[in-house]
């Protein structure tokens, strides 16, 4: 038996959905952003010219200069390093939260959709009774009963993210479960299990990525706001949205305090959306043809 074009099949899709997104002005332009802000998170300790919470008073308040590019805080806290920081903290979020989320949402969502009855009722019910909520709301109901933390708020979004991939998943499953080779499968004495891990999930690995995508701009958001009204990170963790909450306090005097954070996260959900988008334009077999 020839296995060397099956191995190499994924390689050769790999390299002609580069090849497509190579050509693809949003999807060059999103990928430019989301990597350069995962470079800066990556290297944030190499580009950061101070401690994020060294406090220095002498230098409290002062505006974007040569030595600090966006001036400092009110405990004269370099904002340009904090920010630097902010991105790892805010990375490491929206891959932590959709990585769980994304696992848990598609197995479930592929169980539901497999199984059917009563079963997918149960479950759908759930996560419907979830996505009745708006994602920041529920997301503070669950972070306040926890208490304010950055652990809080990972968990938290982590929850209000489970339903949409479980949802879009269930969808997929419904339709694959009816191609042959589910068929065939049954027949040869696959379990359920094994079917759903083996051939549901791996053909729903597209919608998947291209959700995620989407989502991770989305998670950054959520955590931010649950940040920006104290139950997420607390001082002097340099998270973006903590450092808007306070600067807002400053805002009429010392705009730099609140806006260089907020150009962040807009700069990188912008970059993550479009990145989605392209690659759902990408993905979508019908266009691939």
């Amino acid at each position: 038996m020839d296995t060397t074009g099956t191995m190499h099949a994924p390689l050769r899709e790999l390299g002609l959905t580069v090849r497509i997104l190579s050509r693809n002005p949003s999807a060059v332009a999103g990928g430019v952003i989301i990597g350069a802000m995962i470079a800066v998170a990556l290297c944030a300790d190499l580009l950061a010219p101070y401690d994020p919470i060294s406090i220095n008073l002498a230098e409290r308040l002062r505006p974007p200069s040569t030595g600090h590019l966006f001036g400092t805080d009110e405990m004269g806290r370099d904002i340009f390093s904090r920010v630097i920081y902010g991105a790892r903290i805010s990375m490491v979020i929206g891959l932590l939260v959709v990585t769980i989320a994304g696992g848990l949402g598609t197995l479930i969502g592929a169980t539901a959709g497999y199984l059917g009855g009563r079963i997918d009722n149960l479950i759908m019910r759930v996560m419907d009774v979830m996505l009745s909520f708006p994602s920041l709301v529920l997301a503070m109901a669950l972070a306040a009963a926890m208490g304010p933390s950055l652990t809080s708020a990972i968990f938290a979004v982590t929850v209000v993210m489970i339903p949409k991939f479980a949802r879009l998943v269930r969808g997929e499953a419904l339709a694959v479960r009816e191609l042959p080779f589910i068929a065939a499968a049954r027949v040869s004495g696959a379990r359920d299990r094994w079917i759903v891990l083996h051939h549901v999930i791996p053909n729903c690995v597209n919608t998947v990525i291209v959700l995620a995508t989407l989502t991770l701009g989305d998670t950054i958001l959520v955590a931010a706001s649950l940040s920006f009204i104290g139950l997420g990170a607390q001082p002097p963790t340099p998270e973006w949205g903590a450092m808007i909450s306070v600067g807002r306090k400053f805002l009429m005097d010392q705009w730099w305090y609140a806006t260089f954070p907020g150009l962040f996260i807009l700069v990188t959900v912008i970059g993550f959306n479009i990145l989605g988008d392209a690659l759902r334009d990408v993905l979508d077999p019908r266009i691939r043809r």
